[in-house]
């Protein structure tokens, strides 16, 4: 068996793929594996890091704006876009897969459709609960479309039925129990824990209503906090190296029960230990966070494609699974309210992780795997 797998651009994208096709791998040693992506993306590294082989075409996004450099760019993209596609018909005949599979992103676009035109079985997987431009247009042509959440369903006209399979999640999140997250952490079991993030990035808003809070919770030493400024955020470190917090690894600084974090290597076990998550909206997270049943309060990205972010989150929301602040609502107030409230209101929130654990679907790489391995057949 032969399996092409097209995806890029994010880790929401890749590391979803990656799990499935390390889970076929697992079950089907024989099988023969090959990725499309770009060559100045993630992927470029966590493919071959993964031992996939890898092949690229230079294809990039259109700009969503009318200046005169979109313009320029737009023209551009065109042009790459028609070599893409002769890019990647030449790889599809050389590797000549049983299945081509899109994980979104728009690397998939111009491999899915020229897999469709050589009448090779396809299908693709959309992540988030409102679609990608990329996913809209190949939900149409391809054989099976794939998703994390029903919601999603409704905003796409697909060929044949849509399945909901949910989101795979590393393994490690599902087996880590909270008392021994917890106990490794060194927090006691008659205090909370908040666990905050806005990606392995950071986001910039988060961090700004998060510091006094932080700020706070240091001095009065209530709450167990854990924090992640994100790469970006590294200015956030010296702030609180002036504010007495003491440095006790690299890229890590504690003040009583507050620990702050330059990006968090461990989150199977800062999120098993958490009795709130706060942080952004994306699919991978939230999946996550429906996988471990954690109440969380989310804060939408709104800089992102078709604002998905936002629409991730209200399904949850909607659901009573979580709780919401648009970024432009966001401050130290609205934040330290919120999770004031939740923390106080056991019976509440108990409730909200009961219906994120009923939203999660764990077994989404066996789901996922068993289509590619029909449509193989």
């Amino acid at each position: 068996m032969r399996l092409l797998f097209a995806t890029g651009g994010t880790a929401g994208h890749i590391n979803p793929a990656l799990a499935v096709a390390s889970y076929i791998r697992e079950q089907y040693p024989d099988t023969e594996f090959l990725f499309i992506g770009t060559a100045d993306h993630m992927e470029a590294r966590l493919v071959p890091n993964a031992g996939f082989d890898f092949k690229t075409i230079d294809i990039n996004g259109f700009r969503r704006s009318f200046s005169p450099q979109a313009i320029i760019a737009n023209v551009k993209t065109v042009f790459k876009l028609i070599k893409s596609e002769k890019a990647s018909r030449k790889i599809i005949k050389e590797f000549n897969p049983d299945v081509v599979i899109g994980f979104g992103g728009y690397v998939s676009g111009p491999v899915l459709q020229e897999a469709v035109k050589l009448n090779i079985p396809t299908c693709i997987h959309e992540q988030n609960a409102y679609p990608g431009i990329t996913n809209k247009q190949l939900a149409k042509e391809v054989d099976k479309v794939m998703v994390t959440v029903e919601d999603a369903i409704r905003h796409l006209e697909a060929k044949n039925q849509v399945v909901v399979t949910g989101l795979p999640v590393r393994g490690e999140l599902l087996t880590k129990a909270k008392a021994d997250a917890r106990k490794e952490l060194g927090v006691p079991e008659d205090k909370n824990l908040v666990l905050s993030f806005g990606g392995s990035l950071g986001a910039a808003p988060l961090n700004e209503a998060m510091l006094p809070i932080l700020l706070s919770h240091a001095e009065n030493g209530a709450v167990y906090h854990i924090h992640s400024v994100g790469t970006n955020g590294k200015k956030y470190l010296d702030i609180f190296s002036n504010n007495d917090f003491t440095q006790v690894r690299e890229n890590v600084y504690r003040k009583g029960t507050v620990e702050v974090r330059l990006y968090i290597d461990n989150m199977d076990t800062c999120m098993a230990a958490a009795d709130i998550v706060v942080g952004r909206a994306g699919a991978s997270s939230l999946s996550e966070i429906e996988a471990m049943g954690k109440a969380s309060i989310l804060i939408p990205s709104p800089y992102v494609a078709e604002n998905h972010q936002y629409h991730n989150a209200m399904a949850l929301v909607n659901r009573n699974a979580a709780r919401i602040i648009e970024e432009k609502e966001l401050n130290e107030d609205s934040l330290a309210n919120m999770m004031d409230e939740l923390l106080a209101d056991v019976d509440t929130r108990f409730a909200i992780e009961g219906n994120a654990r009923d939203m999660a679907i764990i077994d989404a790489r066996e789901k996922i795997a068993a289509i590619i391995l029909q449509l193989a057949k």
